[in-house]
């Protein structure tokens, strides 16, 4: 695993590099061909060291030699991505505030009757970084070694099962809510403001489970102090070889998630496409692909019509999960 992982826990935000004397432009921040002329704010909307935010930093740190400008990451976390989101939604729309969203911010238009922001008019989508897989994993003190156990465990309504996530609608929520609804489970729903969090719960025993994205996993694994039970996505991954699909137990099952990057509404698009053609760089690049490939991450980078039309039909997928959790916010 990266050095990132290890270094992100404490810090809410850090500032990578100068900007380049090369491609800066002089005088007042520019909006329009001279963009960028000054530094630039990636919001993340959950806690530092978990996989959004691990994520977006790594994105950060090679987005700055290709804008030539200082990229800095600022975890806001809260209301599952909402404050985030409702923050860049506000923000002056001309490519200094960047927002760096999940599925989360797309499941939260079911989950929130009333969002004082709108995701769908007043976000600009800009790409799809990655599609990413969670893994169902346990304390080692959960008394069950493979999936059928599990399921017959957090059946029986005899055991505590609570199952920890990085809030309400999160991709770590919904997988568990659809898993507990087709077994027709006990388990219980422990937001937090972030995966970092819940993974200390976890690991310390406060909590039971998380279907959690791997790259937050993968060293708590690989360290025997959590169990791996099963991959919630499509495809099995090469970094858990013995560890099967959900849907090879419960047909049917599936719950992927995914990230991306949004401007605000009305940023010009000379703004949106030269961001998008930085972001699809960054994405091809070989030490980019290699952490994206130590979480199981799948990167993306498509355009910004793409990543739209994209969103449209998750936002489908999404409603119906959060109908099946049973969750409402307001």
């Amino acid at each position: 695993m990266l050095n990132v992982y290890a270094t992100v826990i404490g810090s809410a935000f850090i500032t990578l590099g100068l900007a380049s004397p090369v491609l800066a432009q002089t005088g007042a921040k520019g909006t329009g061909p001279e963009w960028p002329s000054g530094p630039i704010r990636l919001v993340v909307p959950f806690a530092a060291g978990g996989s959004t935010d691990i994520t977006a930093r790594v994105l950060a740190e090679n987005l700055r030699p290709v804008l030539g400008q200082t990229v800095v990451v600022d975890n806001r976390p809260g209301a599952a991505g909402s404050i985030a989101a409702d923050i860049v939604a506000k923000a002056t729309p001309n490519g200094y505030t960047i927002l760096v969203a999940s599925a989360t911010l797309v499941a939260n238009m079911s989950l929130y009757r009333n969002l004082p922001y709108n995701f769908l008019t007043d976000l600009t989508p800009v790409s799809q970084t990655y599609n990413s897989n969670n893994a169902v994993v346990v304390n080692p003190k959960v008394p069950v070694n493979n999936l059928t156990e599990f399921i017959a465990y957090v059946k029986s309504g005899k055991n505590a099962v609570n199952f920890g996530s990085a809030g309400h609608g999160s991709s770590q929520h919904l997988a568990a809510a659809l898993f507990n609804h087709m077994v027709a489970g006990n388990m219980v729903h422990v937001p937090y403001k972030g995966g970092a969090p819940a993974m200390i719960d976890l690991v310390g025993g406060s909590i039971q489970a998380i279907f959690s994205p791997l790259i937050e996993a993968l060293p708590h694994i690989n360290a025997g102090s959590i169990k791996a039970l099963g991959l919630c996505g499509v495809r099995r991954s090469p970094l858990l070889p013995n560890v099967p699909l959900i849907s090879d137990v419960l047909p049917g099952y599936q719950s992927t998630s995914w990230s991306g990057i949004f401007v605000p509404a009305r940023t010009p698009s000379v703004i949106v496409n030269k961001l998008n053609a930085a972001i699809i760089k960054v994405l091809s690049q070989p030490n980019v692909r290699a952490h994206f490939a130590e979480g199981d991450k799948e990167p993306v980078g498509n355009s910004p019509a793409e990543f739209k039309q994209f969103i449209a039909a998750d936002a489908e997928r999404l409603r119906m999960q959060v109908k099946i959790s049973g969750a409402r916010m307001d």
